[in-house]
């Protein structure tokens, strides 16, 4: 099969009736699957892992707030290239996709930084600071709820998915701020990245990595919200789509009754 037909074949998703066919089809691994690896995952990193040696028992925290934190992030990052699609292709189904995912990164959002407050506090002695990345993140946080809010002011949803995708390329700049502002400015009290680095499991750098020890059931709990995520997205979008045929059938009643 050639690039061009395996790219067409792609955009077949983009009918809803496929979509929801083929969302039926896979939810079930999702949900079972993400479902098993959360809790192996968080079994073994609460109950199975040791206290560090300097930050004792708060360094589980870890468990949730790195998979909330890269969710929170991608889970935008998804919104942007799934609004990208509507604004080039006026395909509902990305539209409606990126709509789906918005509660979402706002509940992935709230996780982190409450999970970052509570094991801030006593690492850092505070529950907040006005760190780059974490001042990027709240303001992420913020342009969730800006394109929520959008969505819900205006009737029309064509023109609600043209404003919310313009404010989702706006918002883009955050979410890469939240990823990469410890790189961009060296003060702060966040760590740099410890996880998600080419030398960190490795061992081929000689920064500061995580622990095999902690790192293989965070890598459980990661997967596995990676998981929860594209199930909620599925299930959720399949809710969309079904909600804006019942409007278009009850607008059509109105017009003919």
């Amino acid at each position: 099969m050639t690039i061009a037909a395996k790219a067409n074949a792609l955009w077949e998703y983009a009918n809803p009736r496929k979509f929801l066919a083929t969302s039926e089809r896979v939810l079930p691994f999702f949900w079972i699957t993400s479902a098993a690896l959360l809790v192996v995952g968080l079994t073994w990193g609460f109950f199975f892992t040791p206290d560090d040696y300097k930050q004792g028992s708060t360094v589980k925290i870890i468990y949730l707030h790195v998979p909330a934190a890269l969710m929170a992030i991608n889970c935008w990052l998804m919104m942007l290239a799934t609004s990208l699609v509507w604004l080039v292709r006026r395909h509902h189904v990305s539209a409606l996709a990126a709509r789906a995912a918005a509660p979402i990164g706002i509940v992935m959002t709230l996780i982190a930084l409450a999970t970052g407050a509570i094991w801030g506090q006593p690492m850092w002695g505070t529950w907040w600071a006005w760190d780059p990345r974490l001042t990027s993140f709240l303001i992420l946080f913020l342009f969730y709820l800006g394109y929520v809010a959008l969505w819900e002011a205006i009737e029309d949803p064509d023109t609600a998915a043209d404003l919310t995708s313009v404010l989702c390329l706006v918002g883009s700049v955050f979410a890469i701020l939240s990823r990469y502002a410890v790189n961009f400015w060296n003060q702060g009290l966040h760590q740099g990245a410890s996880v998600m680095r080419a030398g960190a499991v490795t061992g081929t750098d000689t920064q500061e990595k995580v622990s095999n020890i902690y790192f293989y059931p965070l890598l459980l709990c990661i997967v596995g919200f990676v998981l929860l995520f594209i199930a909620l997205v599925l299930y959720r979008t399949g809710t969309e789509i079904r909600a804006r045929r019942i409007n278009a059938l009850l607008a059509r009643e109105r017009v003919n009754g």
